[in-house]
């Protein structure tokens, strides 16, 4: 009746049980190359932004998640107050930090 799908028929079972080994060496692959290629790489950039993070303190020049770059005038518990030029500050979260800029940075800008 159907012009252009065949019929499909079932498998006949194979006469001994096949060894789930196979099976089990690819879910094992599967969860290596998981592992490596992307849960290491992650925990080890989380583990250096955390280290960056702990390592600001009063005087460092930084650039945090809105683009903007200033100076950390005070830092209080997980939040640091960073002057942008002289008058303008605002208070940010240390984790909002994306990189800590090397010394004089700001003045040669």
């Amino acid at each position: 009746m159907s012009l252009f799908i065949s019929t499909a028929y079932a498998a006949a079972p194979a006469a001994g049980q096949q060894s789930p080994l196979p099976s089990i060496l690819m879910m094992v692959g599967f969860i290596l190359i998981f592992y490596f290629l992307i849960w290491r790489p992650q925990a080890k950039r989380t583990k250096e932004h955390r280290a960056m993070v702990d390592s600001v303190s009063v005087g460092s020049e930084v650039v945090f998640a809105g683009g903007l770059m200033g100076r950390i005038t005070k830092v209080e518990g997980d939040y640091a107050v960073v002057e942008l030029n002289r008058g303008n500050e605002v208070k940010i979260q240390k984790a909002a930090v994306i990189s800590v800029l090397p010394e004089g940075t700001l003045n040669s800008l």
